[in-house]
């Protein structure tokens, strides 16, 4: 085992309990140096109080935001369970996080894909390294289930629940 997938599944444990909960599976943690800063998983996905701002992302980032100062943030690793959006890699860079290793892709909304050149000197200076794919059958499999769920009306029918629904369908038929 690899330390990005030993990292990735202490991340898939905080999806998995994110799902338990009726919410997006993602989960998140923040790595300094073998040691993890912070996590968080998606809230507010479903019910009362719904929006598109409390991501997991977001919540390890405040957590790790309110460390004592000395860190070197750059030697950060965020290891997530789906690709970040746009907001969440935007405040990746801007907090100075080194490194994003995430472990489904955002076929809808992920935001590491974005060319950082047209972008003003903030972001586009920015130098960050992004791993892709780690676990990503793992990750899948919390999606697929999240969108099977006739309960869930999240995202229901959006590109990301077709692609995700698509891709489970293709590896259950060769049984993972």
């Amino acid at each position: 085992m690899t330390t990005h997938e030993y990292y990735m599944k202490i991340a898939l444990v905080l999806a998995e309990n994110a799902l338990a909960r009726g919410e997006f599976p993602v989960g998140c943690i923040i790595v300094v140096d073998d040691l993890i800063m912070a996590e968080g998983k998606r809230s507010h996905s479903i019910g009362k109080g719904s929006n598109e701002i409390d991501h997991a992302e977001i919540h390890a980032l405040r957590d790790f935001s309110s460390l004592q100062r000395g860190i070197d943030k750059n030697r950060a690793t965020l290891y997530s369970t789906l690709e970040p959006c746009l907001m969440c890699y935007g405040a990746c860079m801007i907090s100075g996080i080194g490194k994003i290793v995430y472990a489904y892709e955002d076929a809808m909304g992920g935001g590491t894909g974005c060319n950082l050149e047209r972008l003003p000197p903030l972001y586009r200076e920015i130098s960050m390294t992004i791993t892709k794919n780690v676990l990503r059958h793992e990750s899948l499999k919390l999606f697929a289930e999240f969108f099977k769920n006739p309960e869930n009306q999240y995202l229901k029918n959006s590109l990301l629940a077709r692609t995700t629904l698509s891709q489970a369908q293709i590896l259950d038929g060769n049984a993972y």
